[in-house]
């Protein structure tokens, strides 16, 4: 398995247009691989994460089972004439080897948080998928996929609790953005769904099953840039991928 981190050059055009696009941005994405992880069966995948800075940098990160080419990338969103090759990809099998149960660990998801509901009281009807829209249901639904995936969200200490805002997790959840856009040309309708950021703390409570979810994604939205979970020190030094 490899981290990759991008940095995109956000006053070229093309870069503004990938960063416009999810679809774009999965092509991209997937166009630095000569063949891809087959799909539909269980096991590590392409996965891959925009983050907008504070400072207005915007960085792409991208984690896969073999080691990307992201020339194609630099030409039309990066910096074609500095030196280097314009991005950094890092092994990190011996990072997820090293993960323990009672680890704490910062972690940033971005993840498409959604529910199943049938609209019908005929049981025959199949169910619809809809966006959790509020923050409440939003962390929720993050809350109810910890045990599956092997962390546990730290909980705030008692005087640092907010009821009704963060329900006393170490979580904050930022770019509440519902999303539009359309599909590939021939394809119908447009592409619609809710991508959520959520920054916070956690406990490593399964190792096997974390693993499965860093390398393998939490949730829907896989291709659109969403289910990527990185790690990083809680003391605030480099950001690792998992």
């Amino acid at each position: 398995m490899y981290l990759t981190r991008f940095r995109i050059n956000t006053q070229r055009r093309d870069a503004r247009r990938l960063l416009s696009s999810p679809h774009l941005m999965h092509g991209a994405v997937n166009a630095a691989f000569p063949q891809l992880p087959p799909r539909g069966v269980p096991g590590p995948r392409v996965l891959w994460r925009v983050d907008h800075e504070p400072s207005g940098r915007a960085l792409l990160y991208v984690t896969s089972p073999s080691r990307p080419d992201l020339t194609h990338l630099v030409e039309q969103a990066g910096w074609p004439a500095a030196e280097g090759p314009g991005w950094d990809s890092f092994p990190y099998g011996d990072f997820l080897g090293a993960l323990a149960a009672g680890d704490s660990w910062g972690f940033r998801l971005t993840a498409n948080p959604v529910h199943a509901v049938r609209l019908s009281e005929d049981r025959t009807v199949r169910t619809k998928r809809l966006a959790h829209v509020t923050a409440r249901q939003q962390l929720g639904w993050l809350l109810k996929r910890q045990k599956a995936n092997g962390f546990e969200v730290l909980r705030k200490p008692e005087e640092r609790r907010l009821p009704g805002v963060d329900e006393g997790y170490e979580v904050m959840l930022r770019d509440r953005l519902p999303l539009k856009f359309r599909r590939p040309t021939g394809a119908k309708g447009d592409v619609q769904f809710t991508r959520v950021t959520y920054d916070g703390r956690l406990r490593v409570t399964n190792v096997d099953l974390l693993r499965r979810a860093l390398t393998q994604g939490l949730g829907k939205a896989k291709a659109y840039g969403c289910g990527l979970m990185t790690l990083a020190p809680v003391n605030g030094a480099t950001e690792k991928a998992a």
